[in-house]
């Protein structure tokens, strides 16, 4: 009785160890162990606090990319690697300086800060009279009054929109294009009202393009609330000045390298779901939410698949981007190379939009195959909070389309009503990020990759 008591006993032991959790207790697993772990956070203070001003190009990139290796390295993955990139070189130089010369209010210091890409005053700055613009079309009436001035670009972000990615895109060119077109008019410089919904004392940098030398001239942005001093005094004086002074110059490209760790799937190791963030940020902040906390995001998914036992059919891939603020290199020369080596790329993921509590998951693919996915995985997530929608993708995975047209984007959406107060500026600091949102919105993406990997290839990609 007692052997036969003693099988029964190791027989129903196998039973239970073999059984498989639902996924739901997998996910509920994924988000106890994220919810619990100051991993990914401590390795964040870390990157923000040693490595701050790590634009492509600079000695700080190169910390950053070494620390994020030197961290998958240890975790013990079955790959971890350097990927070449040649990125662009641009260098701020000394704090810019701004100040309104008026004679009727005096002279007034206001925060500005080089635009990426901008040539630079030169050693003793230049003074100018401003001509404000709303947009481009306004500035097209004023042309002629542009000659020898600098313009100033004065549209705010679109407070009513509910979206504030939709007012930073409704904004945005007049930095990315203003500076070109005020030089075809004649502009000795250009300024640019900071993309920020908030007044404060901030300037937001971001890049500038230029077509042709001609259309290089010194281009600034300057803190909302130094746009606010400067408009309500052109106002009364429209003879002011402005004085601005930027020892900004672009050098010769440099080498430089995305950073890739994985662990290979047990039953379709050749099949690869990428998830990444972008390593490099703009040098006037720490780049704690764009995106340090999204590098740490994508590497604490493959973390948190190894810290409650999942073994991923699919090769799991962590990309550490660099390059994303400036030229897209590091996303183009990933995607490239993935092509040239014969990979196989099923899905991808990017954390690009600050790292604040999420709101929603998404997956980007054919409505038929959506609403699928939707039926098998929406209640799966109402337990945190988080709605399942369609969208996905990213500036640094979405080249992967030109040669996986096929390819499923995965999306996490966080909060967006305040990540443009940090966005591109000094205040995108690892103090305004909250340990909790941040491990609530890796969670969120290891749960989608989880399920994608699991359950999901045949229906949303059809191969």
């Amino acid at each position: 009785m007692n052997r036969i008591l003693f099988f029964i006993l190791i027989l129903s032991g196998s039973l239970v160890s073999a059984q498989e959790k639902t996924d739901a207790e997998v996910i509920r697993d994924l988000f106890n162990e994220a919810l619990t772990s100051r991993e990914a956070y401590e390795n964040l203070e870390w990157l923000c606090k040693n490595t701050a001003g790590r634009i492509c190009g600079t000695p700080e990139a190169a910390a950053a990319v070494e620390f994020t290796y030197q961290t998958m390295l240890k975790m013990g993955l079955d790959s971890v690697w350097k990927q070449d990139v040649m990125v662009k070189n641009w260098k701020r130089g000394e704090p810019e300086k701004g100040r309104i010369i008026s004679s009727l209010f005096g002279t007034t210091d206001v925060p500005v800060c080089a635009l990426g890409l901008s040539p630079g005053t030169g050693e003793d700055g230049l003074v100018g009279e401003v001509i404000e613009v709303n947009d481009f079309d306004e500035l097209e009436q004023k042309k002629a009054l542009a000659k020898g001035k600098i313009v100033f670009f004065n549209r705010p972000m679109d407070q009513q929109l509910i979206q504030t990615f939709s007012a930073y895109g409704g904004a945005a060119n007049q930095r990315t294009a203003g500076p070109a077109i005020a030089a075809k008019y004649g502009a000795v410089a250009c300024l640019i009202r900071s993309l920020n919904p908030e007044l404060d004392d901030y300037p937001h940098t971001g890049v500038t393009h230029y077509e042709s030398e001609d259309e290089m001239i010194p281009a600034f942005a300057i803190s909302t609330n130094g746009a606010e001093i400067l408009s309500v005094q052109l106002k009364n004086d429209t003879e002011l000045k402005v004085y601005l002074r930027s020892t900004c110059q672009t050098y010769p490209d440099v080498p430089s390298h995305n950073v890739i760790g994985e662990i290979r799937g047990s039953e379709f190791p050749n099949m690869i779901i990428t998830v990444g963030g972008h390593l490099d940020a703009w040098d006037n902040g720490e780049g704690a939410h764009d995106d340090g906390g999204g590098c740490m995001q994508a590497i604490e998914v493959i973390r948190l698949f190894q810290a409650t036992g999942i073994r991923p059919r699919h090769t799991i891939r962590a990309v550490m981007f660099m390059d994303e603020e400036v030229a897209q290199r590091g996303g183009q020369a990933y995607a490239k190379e993935a092509f040239k080596k014969g990979e196989i790329h099923i899905a991808a993921m990017e954390s690009d939009r600050g790292v604040l509590s999420p709101r929603a998951v998404s997956v980007n693919t054919t409505r038929e195959k959506f609403e699928k996915a939707r039926n098998d995985w929406a209640l799966l997530f109402e337990p945190y909070d988080l709605k399942f929608t369609a969208g996905g993708g990213g500036v640094d995975i979405s080249p992967l389309k030109n040669y996986y047209p096929d390819i499923v984007f995965l999306g996490m959406m966080p909060d967006n009503q305040r990540y443009f107060r940090f966005h591109h500026s000094g205040f995108d600091t690892f103090e305004n990020v909250d340990r909790r949102e941040m491990q609530m919105g890796a969670a969120s993406m290891a749960a989608m990759v989880y399920l994608f990997d699991q359950s999901s290839l045949m229906h949303l990609t059809g191969m």
